[in-house]
């Protein structure tokens, strides 16, 4: 297994499965191919043989500019469970830590359980909202009328190991 930034390239073969990684929601529209373009530095893609495992497309905040961002995140149903996550995140957490970035920001759906527990498992916590789902804070039309989020911070701290993004894992 490899682990390397995201090239424009990369977007048919990611936009394909998309929604059947997520059990069939419509969520390509949510990842524009902008993002393989734009965003490649803070971007990763693990693959072994040409199949894609998983990626994340994250960015640094111009706006904020010791933040990070974690647009969206994905990995193979098939290899779940094997710390491909894990490693993209840890590599995005080094990668923009080097840029001078403290914090890291992402959201999910208050329904997406199982979002919820691994960004909590990573150490995110959830920032302030206006409501709440069994016991987490989200906000409500965040993105949109129904469009709820929970909105996710982590700061980022020294990392245990060095990973780069051309390192064969």
């Amino acid at each position: 297994m490899t682990i390397r930034n995201i090239r424009p390239s990369d977007y048919q073969s990611i936009i394909n499965v998309l929604n059947d990684w997520w059990g069939g929601r419509s969520m390509s529209n949510m990842l524009p191919k902008l993002f393989f373009v734009h965003f490649c530095g803070t971007s990763f893609i693990m693959e072994t043989n040409e199949q894609v495992l998983g990626f994340l497309i994250g960015f640094c905040s111009q706006t904020y500019p010791r933040q990070a961002y974690i647009h969206f995140a994905g990995v193979n149903p098939t290899y779940r469970k094997q710390g491909i996550g894990r490693t993209l995140y840890e590599t995005f957490f080094e990668t923009v830590q080097q840029l001078n970035c403290n914090q890291v920001r992402c959201v999910t759906a208050p329904v997406n359980q199982q979002s919820i527990a691994y960004h909590l498992a990573m150490g995110f916590k959830p920032d302030s909202g206006d409501s709440q789902l069994n016991g987490i804070a989200y906000s409500s039309d965040y993105d949109g009328p129904g469009e709820d989020r929970v909105l996710f911070v982590k700061q980022l701290t020294a990392l245990k190991r060095s990973i780069m993004a051309t390192e064969t894992v």
